[in-house]
């Protein structure tokens, strides 16, 4: 099961010619990336015609995840990690000295690495990440009657309980993603939040987490279904007991949340896209190829071949040839968005009016961003007709933590140094004074 913004790992050996040199064994080193070293070990296995491996990503709590198209031809190793979203793959050469070394490539971007005979020189904790004391787990069942786990916390005074709804991807109640090269628990910081606020809540982890079942029914029905079983489990939980219900979404959540905002009794919707999916998803590639400075024809040619892949989408049709020229990570992008399994939530979601749809919520609704997330960003004109709270938080990123850069030439490597969990949330006071006069 894949999809653009969610996949699990699948191990997938091929068959290869007999290398030179063996490169079976366990090997550890880094990629180099610009703000950090995210520091790896990998585990290859093969008897010189069938090959396969798995990778520990300490930083980001990962051990032994099944790595998928590994080759080893003469010197050459390559392997890949399959269905994370931006195509993650490794393409490395064996040197005279023993050592791999190479690039580590992702969503069009490319950064070295290098690996060494060795185990991973820090420990790497397997099983499920630690949970904060002040949470209690929760399993209720989601839609279609899949099993869904959550945590709980209790608030104070405050008449409202908040049930959050984490953002695209392969995110869990946590806020935690495998892309993010730092470790960080966003969502698990604004629920802390939320509860000096005297707001207890409720968050869970999407359906596709931790799932082995290729059949899993992803639909954007199903999604929109589990944040609904999401609302009926806090309405009986014993934290929210007298409480109104606050419908909290952060990103991809947030447009989620919107198609069941009314039946909450307030809608909170965090760094939501400004515009539908589609338009979201070519600001968000014009922007990198303006970060990277490339010339005007190179990110016209790159633009177009993206566009024509979303019209397949809309109209079920094969992807496109790409021209000489598009960029091997836009042609990535856009084999991940026309995957068989995803296309129709792909789909569903592609052209959603965020503010038509905003518009029918009955509740009270607050739009929230950070003026200096580079993913999801407040749109330049608001629509005029829009009746909810508008709020832009200061020196804030995409997960509300604190970012003190210039949000102009910021790639997307750089933003996620921020992320992590030793960067404080940002002036959140705004969205204070907006949740005190909930009522």
């Amino acid at each position: 099961m894949n999809r653009p913004i969610l996949a699990l790992l699948l191990a997938v050996p091929v068959l290869v010619a007999q290398p030179a040199r063996s490169v079976a064994g366990e090997w550890a080193g880094a990629i180099q990336l610009p703000s950090a070293e995210l520091k790896i070990a990998v585990s290859l296995a093969g008897d010189g015609s069938t090959w396969s491996g798995r990778i520990s990503i300490p930083a980001q709590g990962a051990k032994d995840l099944p790595l998928g198209e590994v080759q080893v031809t003469g010197e050459s190793v390559s392997f890949a990690m399959v269905g994370i979203p931006g195509d993650p793959r490794f393409k490395g050469v064996l040197g005279k000295d023993g050592r791999i070394e190479g690039q580590f490539s992702q969503g069009g971007q490319a950064f070295p690495f290098t690996l060494a005979r060795g185990s991973a020189p820090a420990k790497i904790e397997a099983g499920a990440p630690q949970r904060d004391p002040k949470d209690r787990d929760l399993g209720f069942s989601g839609f279609n009657a899949v099993p869904l786990k959550g945590s709980v916390r209790a608030g104070g005074a405050h008449p409202y309980f908040a049930v959050m709804v984490a953002g695209s991807g392969l995110t869990d109640r946590d806020w935690s993603n495998p892309l993010i090269p730092v470790p960080s628990h966003g969502g698990r910081d604004l629920a802390a939040w939320f509860q000096a606020q005297g707001i207890g809540s409720l968050r869970y982890d999407k359906r596709f987490i931790g799932s082995k079942d290729p059949k899993l029914d992803i639909s954007l029905d199903a999604q929109v279904g589990d944040i609904r079983a999401a609302m009926k489990a806090a309405r009986l939980l014993p934290e929210a007991k007298g409480k109104k219900l606050l419908l909290v979404g952060h990103s991809e959540g947030a447009l989620l949340s919107l198609l069941v905002g009314g039946e909450a009794d307030a809608a909170l919707l965090l760094a939501m896209p400004g515009s539908s999916m589609g338009k979201v998803i070519l600001a968000q590639v014009k922007g990198q190829l303006d970060a990277a400075k490339a010339p005007a024809e190179v990110s016209a040619l790159n633009l177009a071949y993206l566009e024509s892949a979303l019209e397949a989408i809309r109209k079920n049709q094969d992807l496109p040839q790409a021209a000489a020229g598009v960029a091997p990570g836009v042609v990535n992008l856009a084999r991940v968005l026309t995957r068989p399994e995803s296309r129709g939530f792909v789909r569903d979601l592609l052209d959603l009016d965020p503010w038509a749809t905003a518009q029918r919520l009955p509740v009270p609704c607050a739009m929230v961003w950070g003026d200096r997330d580079i993913q999801t960003w407040k749109p330049e004109v608001m629509p005029a007709d829009f009746k909810g709270t508008v709020i832009e938080i200061q020196a804030a990123n995409h997960l509300f933590k604190r970012e003190t850069r210039a949000k102009a030439g910021l790639s997307a490597p750089e933003a996620m140094s921020t992320y992590g969990d030793t960067t404080a949330l940002a002036d959140l006071s705004p969205l204070a004074a907006w949740l005190q006069g909930l009522k």
